[in-house]
């Protein structure tokens, strides 16, 4: 089969492979589409995974091909998403039912071969049906928007408050059309593409804000009289946002930090001041599995998909082949084009 490798940092190839032989307990999975994390970026270019060669991608979804000896609950056929953290089961914190905070995990693409490739083996425990009317490109969105969700319940928003939302890519966005299910009354999204504003103005957001021409924290001032949001989800990863996210915060309101940051994060003293003397309570959020595993986010996902609450096909930029990949994934991580969710089709 053909599968795209990381051989080192910034080396991507596209292999012929063998088809892995399918273990006890496991389903193999034929995969229809698999998408570009904001993660994957900077591990194929800049860090590279934790071990290589690897087959990259954990964002996916395909059809069932075949069945490892003990599966009865999944049928050949049967079109499937798939959560690419896999626990441990053992730990303490597995134990409590924190899958997503186990210590000893293994996931899809980075720690073991991943899903750009026709074929790959997932447990079967990590597997969520997809409604007959959710298409496979959409069902492979669905670690994105568990992702969303999960951030958005490190908070507590309710129905009348007002959320930020900074970064609108593709969990960005999902975040929106959650903050809006969840009864939010003003949603703001905050980029510096004005293209990734349109699609969050049309998913949801009641406000939009182009950071390269207007200071996010003066307009989130203004939009909100005076308040300030009850509840801001970075998901930039940037100094300057996360700065920027918590000067947005109201008094006791919250501040989820989701993106992944490659820079420290140096606070000036105002905004110290800040988080004491408005009991901003500043938190983090770290993908998507709850009780049952891999979770109500991911089942509430796929439920929304199908009653057409969450959009998803909308996000859906580019598609490219898995040859293309050597070439694409310099493009992106170099910003060289605009772009939302990115799909690899096998």
């Amino acid at each position: 089969m053909r599968a795209v490798r990381l051989y080192r940092i910034g080396e991507l190839h596209v292999d012929d492979v063998p088809v892995p032989a399918i273990q006890a307990g496991e389903v193999q999975v034929r995969v229809g589409a698999v998408g570009v994390c904001g993660s994957d970026l900077p591990r194929i270019m800049l860090s590279g995974a934790h071990r290589m060669p690897v087959t990259i991608g954990h964002e996916f979804a395909g059809e069932i091909s075949a069945l490892g000896e003990g599966v009865d609950s999944w049928a050949v056929g049967d079109k499937v998403t798939v959560a690419p953290l896999l626990p441990c089961y053992h730990c303490r914190w597995c134990k409590e039912g924190l899958y997503h905070l186990c210590t000893s995990y293994d996931y899809f693409g980075s720690r073991r071969d991943g899903a750009m490739a026709e074929y790959v083996n997932a447990p079967a425990a990590n597997l969520v049906k997809l409604p007959p009317n959710v298409p496979i490109e959409v069902g492979a969105m669905s670690d994105p928007s568990a992702t969303a969700l999960h951030a958005l319940w490190r908070s507590k928003v309710d129905p009348g408050d007002t959320v930020a939302v900074y970064g609108a890519g593709p969990i960005g966005l999902y975040a929106v059309q959650w903050a809006r299910i969840l009864g939010a009354q003003r949603i703001v999204a905050v980029d510096v593409w004005d293209d990734k504003l349109d699609l969050a103005q049309e998913l949801g957001a009641t406000h939009t804000v182009n950071a390269q021409r207007e200071d996010p924290v003066q307009r989130i001032e203004e939009i909100s009289d005076g308040w300030m949001a009850d509840t801001v989800i970075e998901f930039a990863g940037l100094q300057a946002t996360q700065i920027q996210a918590i000067r947005s915060t109201r008094r006791q309101g919250t501040v989820v930090f989701v993106g992944i940051s490659h820079d420290d994060l140096q606070l000036p003293e105002a905004v110290v001041d800040r988080v004491m003397r408005h009991e901003i309570s500043v938190t983090g959020s770290w993908n998507s599995n709850s009780m049952p595993y891999p979770g109500r986010e991911w089942q509430l996902t796929v439920d929304y998909f199908a009653s057409g609450q969450l959009m998803g096909e909308t996000l859906i930029s580019h598609r490219f082949s898995l040859d293309d990949a050597p070439e694409v994934f310099p493009k992106l991580y170099r910003r060289e084009m605009s772009f939302n969710k990115v799909l690899f089709i096998p």
